[in-house]
C-alpha cells in the first residue's frame, strides 16, 4: 500500500497546475458573463442616481461596449504575438481594476472611466479564454469548453435572479464590487498556475490579412452578427428601462432576464447536435424571425405573460444565432487567421450593439420597433446568403 501512495500524490500534484489552468479562465469568465447579464438591471438605479439622461445612460452603457470592441482585437493581436497567459492576466487585472472605479465612482466622468477601462481589460481577455483552455486540455479540449459553456450559460440566467433577490438592497455598486472580487480571484488563480511550459508567442508563418479582406462569405456573416447582436443589445438595454418606468420592481425585471438567459442556455444544449448538420440555414434563418416576433411583446410590461413570452423569444434568437455564426466565421476564416476572425467576431456584436443603442436610446417604441425589424430582415437575408455559399462550396 505504501508503495502506490508517492505515486498518487505525483499524480495529484500533476494534475493540480492543470485545474487551476482551467478554473482561472472559468472564473474570469463567470466576471465578464455577470457584467454582460447584471448592467442591464442596473440601470435604472444608475440613471436616477446620477441624474442622467436616457442618451447620456447611453454614453454609460456604450462606453463599455467600445472599450470591448477595440480590446478584442488588441487582445487577439497579442495573444498571438506575445506570452497568451500574461496577455490575459493583464485583460483580467484591467477588468477588476476598472470594476472596483466603477463601484466608487461619485461622478458621471468616474464612471465612464471605470467602464472604458473595464470594458478594455474584459475585450483582452475574452478571446483568449477559449484559447487557454483547449491548451490546459489539449488531449481533451471537447471537457474544457462545455465547462466554459455551461457555467456561462447558468451564471448569465441566474445572475439577475441572485441580485433582485438577495444584493439589490445594498444598491448597484455591490455588484461590481461582486464582479470585481470574482475577477480578483481568477486572477489569484491564473498566477498560481503558471509553470514553465507556458505558451509563447505563435511562431507559425507570417499572416497575409489581404486574404482576410477578400473572404466576402466572412463578411456576410459579421453583418449577420452585427443585425442580430445590436437588436439583442438593444432589447437587453430598453428593456429594464421601459418596466422600470412602469413601476416594476427590479426583482420582477430580474425574473425575466433570468428567463431570457435561460432560455438561451437551455436552447443552446438541445442545439448542440444540430448546428454541424443540414439545419444549420433554418438555426440561423429562425434567430432574426424570432428576435422580431419577441421585441415588440415588450411594450406590455403590464402583462407579465407578454413579457415572459418576449424574453424566451428573444432568448431563443440569441441561442439560435450564437452557435451558428460562429461555426460559420471559423469556416470562412482564411487559413491561420481563426482567432482574429473570431475576435472581429465579438467586435461585430459589440458594435452592433453600440449602433442600436446610440441610435435608438430616445427614440420612440414604434421607431425603434420598425427599426429594429428591419435589421432582423437584413440579418436573415445574411443567413440566406452565408448558408447558400457554405452549399456551394459543399
Amino acid at each position: 500500500m505504501t508503495s502506490h501512495t508517492p505515486e498518487i500524490e505525483t499524480t495529484d500534484r500533476a494534475n493540480a497546475p492543470t485545474r487551476k489552468a482551467i478554473f482561472g479562465p472559468v472564473v474570469a469568465n463567470v466576471a465578464f458573463v455577470m457584467e454582460l447579464t447584471l448592467v442591464p438591471l442596473l440601470l435604472p438605479a444608475i440613471k436616477l442616481q446620477f441624474d442622467l439622461s436616457i442618451g447620456g445612460l447611453a454614453w454609460v452603457f456604450n462606453a463599455y461596449g467600445i472599450a470591448v470592441a477595440v480590446g478584442v482585437l488588441l487582445g487577439g493581436y497579442c495573444g498571438d504575438a506575445f506570452n497568451t497567459r500574461k496577455v490575459f492576466g493583464y485583460g483580467v487585472a484591467f477588468f477588476a481594476a476598472g470594476s472596483l472605479v466603477v463601484a466608487a465612482a461619485e461622478s458621471v466622468e468616474m464612471l465612464l472611466i471605470g467602464r472604458t477601462l473595464q470594458g478594455l481589460g474584459g475585450g483582452i481577455f475574452a478571446p483568449l479564454v477559449p484559447l487557454l483552455l483547449t491548451q490546459a486540455l489539449p488531449h481533451k479540449p471537447g471537457r474544457a469548453l462545455i465547462v466554459w459553456g455551461s457555467v456561462s450559460g447558468y451564471v448569465a440566467a441566474f445572475a439577475p435572479l441572485f441580485y433582485g433577490s438577495f444584493l439589490g438592497q445594498y444598491g448597484w455598486s455591490i455588484a461590481f464590487l461582486f464582479i470585481a472580487f470574482i475577477t480578483a480571484t481568477a486572477w489569484l488563480i491564473l498566477n498560481g498556475s503558471q509553470t514553465n511550459d507556458d505558451p509563447g508567442p505563435d511562431a507559425g508563418p507570417a499572416r497575409n490579412y489581404v486574404e482576410l479582406f477578400r473572404a466576402g462569405n466572412l463578411w456576410v456573416t459579421f453583418l449577420y452578427v452585427f443585425c442580430t447582436y445590436g437588436s439583442i443589445t438593444y432589447y437587453l438595454f430598453q428593456l429594464p428601462i421601459w418596466l422600470s418606468n412602469s413601476g416594476v420592481e427590479a426583482t420582477s425585471v430580474g425574473l425575466v432576464l433570468s428567463i431570457m438567459w435561460l432560455t438561451f442556455s437551455g436552447l443552446s444544449t438541445l442545439l448542440r447536435n444540430r448546428v454541424d448538420g443540414p439545419y444549420l440555414r433554418a438555426i440561423m434563418l429562425a434567430a432574426p424571425l424570432l428576435i422580431a416576433a419577441g421585441f415588440p411583446l415588450s411594450y406590455f410590461g403590464d402583462n407579465l405573460l407578454l413579457l415572459v413570452l418576449s424574453s424566451i423569444l428573444v432568448g431563443s434568437g440569441l441561442a439560435c444565432s450564437n452557435a451558428p455564426s460562429t461555426q460559420l466565421i471559423l469556416r470562412f476564416a482564411p487559413k491561420g487567421m481563426s482567432a482574429i476572425s473570431t475576435s472581429l467576431d465579438i467586435t461585430f456584436a459589440r458594435v452592433g450593439g453600440i449602433a442600436a443603442v446610440a441610435l435608438l436610446a430616445e427614440a420612440e417604441f414604434a421607431y425603434a420597433a420598425a427599426v429594429i425589424c428591419l435589421s432582423c430582415l437584413a440579418a436573415a437575408v445574411c443567413a440566406l446568403m452565408a448558408n447558400q455559399r457554405v452549399t456551394d462550396h459543399v
